[in-house]
């Protein structure tokens, strides 16, 4: 395992001499492989593609665990070991996490089997990493050992978004259509509850006369951050001042003025869907135009870092302490932006045209993977 710190002074170095020093030729490597696969998990509105851009692609639609193994091949990720094994899941679009987790460990159950793998590593992005929580739980259960290695989640509402509350608060009768609207006639497919994947994202019980208990303050007591079920956790935090988010992420801000996240108090003080609580700013670099940073962090936060001419990397930030109770974060973890990624909720997953690299932003979370031994 490489020691990070120093990395991190050869890579600042690298980056100050140029790519054509030499320290930064030596630099410019694959990823590292890791011992065990990749499960992608992917988000809300996710399967094959999300607004017509495949989920786990860069602008162009190359996967981004696809590696150059093949001759003269170009549409590949040349910053990928040819060995490296990874998984996509496919789970429902528009369903509750206790839905979706019960898909996706049914999904890596069946991949282990085919595969002959006994381990696996997690990468989720946005209602994914809510998702992974209760697949690794089952895993668990089912197997009688710790399946999930370590889980990197990118971009989470771990807490909740105003967003969900919004929609159910403003356009309940609603919510097929206008997600039809963006997402097209997937929404239609047989499965899809939207009302029941908009409760999930709610901190608190969306409505308690209904005899369903849903939102994340019950599913994160049920599938908590416990290292019963994942060996490591971590997390990527996202954000973007209003004017500079997605178009689609943009439409949201101009009709829910507090999408914004920032603030610290003890679980949905405000009743806007979120633990913690926003100021109402929405040009503030405090939320990704879908979730605030007050909600994203799991585990260890990591700092992602481009690297001119080496391999980027991302590294775990001890300093700001390590979230467990995933419902109760402490005030700094809720509130500080510190190594948080200056994209949006969308740039992260290919969804652009963008000047993001998501082959090497994949390609480092794959070579912080393998420096842990998973």
């Amino acid at each position: 395992m490489k020691n990070l710190k120093t990395l991190k002074s050869l890579g600042l170095a690298a980056c100050f001499v140029g790519a054509a020093a030499t320290s930064s030729h030596a630099l410019a490597r694959d990823a590292n492989l890791t011992q065990f696969p990749i499960v992608f998990a992917h988000g809300m509105a996710g399967f094959d593609d999300i607004l017509g851009y495949d989920y786990w692609g860069d602008d162009y639609g190359t996967y981004v665990l696809d590696q150059c193994d093949k001759f003269l091949e170009s549409n590949c990720n040349g910053n990928i070991n040819n060995n490296q094994k990874s998984y996509v899941s496919a789970v429902t679009p528009f369903e509750s996490s206790e839905v979706r987790g019960f898909q996706l460990a049914n999904n890596i159950e069946s991949y282990m089997a085919t595969s002959g793998q006994s381990y696996v590593n997690i990468v989720s992005h946005s209602q994914g990493g809510i998702d992974a929580r209760k697949a690794a739980r089952l895993l668990r259960e089912r197997k009688g050992y710790r399946v999930v290695k370590t889980h990197v989640s990118v971009s989470s509402p771990h807490r909740g978004s105003p967003v969900a509350k919004y929609i159910l608060d403003h356009y309940a009768n609603q919510v097929t259509e206008t997600l039809a609207n963006y997402f097209g006639n997937i929404i239609y497919n047989n499965g899809n509850d939207a009302i029941a994947g908009a409760k999930q994202l709610v901190f608190n019980d969306y409505d308690p006369n209904d005899g369903v208990t849903t939102g994340l303050k019950a599913f994160n007591q049920k599938y908590p951050v416990s290292s019963s079920y994942i060996e490591h956790s971590a997390s990527l935090l996202t954000a973007q001042d209003g004017a500079s988010v997605n178009p689609a992420l943009w439409l949201l801000s101009e009709l829910i003025y507090d999408i914004d996240g920032d603030g610290y108090c003890y679980e949905d003080c405000n009743n806007d869907g979120a633990a913690g609580q926003g100021d109402g700013n929405p040009n503030e670099r405090d939320d990704d135009g879908l979730v605030g940073i007050n909600s994203q962090q799991q585990g260890y936060r990591l700092q992602y870092y481009e690297c001119l001419g080496c391999l980027d990397y991302v590294w775990e930030r001890t300093e700001l302490g390590y979230v467990s109770d995933i419902s109760h974060p402490n005030s700094t973890q809720a509130t500080s932006s510190t190594y948080v990624i200056n994209q949006d909720h969308l740039d992260v997953i290919g969804v652009g045209p963008d000047t993001f690299d998501e082959m090497e932003f994949y390609a480092a979370i794959t070579d912080y993977i393998a420096d842990r031994g998973h």
